[in-house]
């Protein structure tokens, strides 16, 4: 992802562009992209600021709200794959990915390693 352009920048840009209309010229003149002169012109004028909204963060796990019955699957069923339990999330009208349901389970201390017999 790239870095952000400084709020000075910004400013000077929207200010340019407020003056002369042209777009294409103000991004040549400032040497940043068109678009990004249309889109801070945008934000300033319906925020009065030209500083950037927030990049990323915290994403609320998905499975959470499922965990009793994630839970109560892996204490019923032994063999129980990451994939099976994928599958029958899915039936309950759950749709996620193996990965998702992978670091679902790591992150609780679960594991599906599978083990030999007698050991």
């Amino acid at each position: 992802m790239t870095k952000t352009y400084s709020n000075d920048l910004r400013e000077r840009v929207v200010l340019a562009m407020l003056k002369s209309g042209n777009c294409r010229a103000v991004g040549a003149q400032f040497g940043v992209a068109a678009s990004s002169v249309v889109k801070w012109t945008k934000r300033f004028r319906e925020t009065a600021s030209v500083a950037p909204g927030q990049r990323g963060g915290h994403r609320k796990p998905v499975l959470e709200p499922h965990r009793d019955f994630i839970l109560a699957r892996i204490e019923e069923t032994s063999h129980l794959t990451s994939r099976g339990l994928r599958d029958e999330l899915g039936e309950r009208g759950i749709k996620v990915s193996h990965d998702t349901v992978w670091r679902f389970l790591q992150s609780n201390g679960l594991s599906f390693k599978k083990k030999p017999d007698g050991n």
